[in-house]
């Protein structure tokens, strides 16, 4: 399993969302992010705590990943878009691959970005479902 670093979500998922996700309302430069709140959303869904992770299962960390990106933002704006590149990167890098369209993937990370912050536990879980019903494997 691939770890997203902080080069790659600046030079893939940042880059591509600056790009392809605009939607009238630019992402500023990935300099003006928040200091050490994407790390700690990068870091998050791979803790080991006692030789195990805290998230074991893939589909788990990825949407641990899409949810803190999304709640705890990092940048200024677009961390929706963002958290839509970030994810489809991740899963990319396990060659799987999501089989909704950007826009509908971006909707539901509108839904996750509406969410009560008491309701983690339970949005984390519909995120899980949300990508067992809609990520297949590239094999």
């Amino acid at each position: 399993m691939h770890i997203p670093t902080i080069i790659e979500v600046e030079y893939v998922a940042h880059a591509l969302a600056q790009e392809l996700m605009s939607y009238n309302e630019p992402i500023p430069e990935f300099s003006t992010r928040f200091p050490e709140v994407l790390e700690s959303c990068l870091a998050t869904p791979f803790q080991v705590y006692g030789g195990r992770y805290i998230y074991p299962e893939f589909l788990r960390k990825a949407a641990m990943l899409f949810y803190l990106l999304i709640k705890n933002h990092p940048f200024k704006n677009g961390n929706k878009r963002i958290a839509v590149m970030v994810l489809l990167y991740f899963l990319s890098k396990d060659k799987k691959w999501i089989t909704i369209d950007t826009t509908a993937l971006y909707n539901f990370a509108v839904w996750v970005a509406h969410s009560p912050a008491d309701s983690k536990d339970d949005v984390v879980n519909a995120i899980v479902n949300f990508l067992k019903k809609n990520v297949v494997s590239e094999d």
